[in-house]
């Protein structure tokens, strides 16, 4: 029944497939597989007719496929498996990983820019940790807490800790994609992260600023976590332009509007 489901399962997809037209053969190959993916003609786990198969449906050549194949593969759509064959993959945590990580490399973002669609994107975060925590989370975020005022005098102790601790409310969050988003581009800010520990009482700021936070959270009040992460975030942001002005390195100056703050929604519905 399996060979028969699996057999029918390939004949659909055959019959989605268009000859190729383009130049780009195995370009067209691999937007042809994204287009079946995302209609859903192609679902997570499922695996590709065979090499044949596909050859002959695409109207392209086995290095044309296989090339087409293995960009896809290396970039997490697809899984390529030796005696497995290649299937559809189970999350799209890598592609977007890759895809996201690339465009940060790539691109000449600032600062600046990084450290607005964080405060977006964990404000989120801080809302939905609040509405989800157990109490659990709650001990686990206090004893945290505890060691971060413990390493007020210790700024790579108290760093480590500050990304412990957002990464904890995060994963509190139950939002896989906010969870990847937010490691990612915490993952281009680590240097700036540090440097704004170097600013004079920072440290005691920021534990000010997480306590907030947290005592939002063990309320389960969604609206004032989100707004007390912004407004950690927008300090933080504050002591980056400062720490840069001090050092004399102009990426460290930010736009007025951000330096002094900015109204920003906090849904009561996260």
């Amino acid at each position: 029944m399996l060979k028969d489901l699996a057999k029918y399962s390939h004949k659909s997809v055959k019959y989605k497939i268009r000859r190729i037209a383009k130049i780009s053969i195995s370009e067209e190959i691999a937007k042809q597989v994204m287009e079946l993916i995302s209609n859903g003609n192609l679902t997570p786990g499922q695996r590709l007719p065979s090499e044949r198969e596909l050859c002959e449906t695409f109207g392209a050549s086995r290095s044309s496929l296989r090339e087409a194949l293995r960009c896809l593969s290396i970039v997490g759509v697809l899984n390529a498996r030796v005696g497995d064959g290649t299937s559809v993959a189970v999350d799209g945590q890598k592609f977007l990983r890759n895809i996201i990580e690339w465009r940060l490399i790539t691109e000449r973002h600032d600062i600046e820019n990084l450290l607005e669609v964080r405060i977006a994107l964990e404000g989120v975060s801080a809302a939905k940790a609040a509405s989800h925590t157990t109490e659990k989370d709650i001990e686990m975020l206090r004893k945290l807490l505890a060691k971060m005022r413990a390493s007020i005098e210790d700024k790579r102790a108290f760093a480590s800790l500050d990304l412990q601790f957002h990464v904890m409310l995060a994963n509190m969050s139950e939002n896989a994609l906010l969870v990847d988003l937010i490691a990612l581009i915490r993952s281009q800010l680590l240097k700036a992260v540090y440097t704004v520990l170097l600013v004079p009482h920072a440290l005691p700021h920021a534990y000010k600023e997480h306590l907030a936070i947290f005592e939002a959270i063990e309320r389960h009040d969604s609206v004032a976590a989100c707004k007390a992460m912004q407004s950690h975030l927008e300090a933080h942001l504050r002591r980056f332009a400062k720490a840069g002005a001090d050092s004399g390195n102009p990426r460290g100056k930010t736009s007025q509007a951000s330096s002094n703050g900015r109204k920003r929604a906090c849904s009561p519905k996260p």
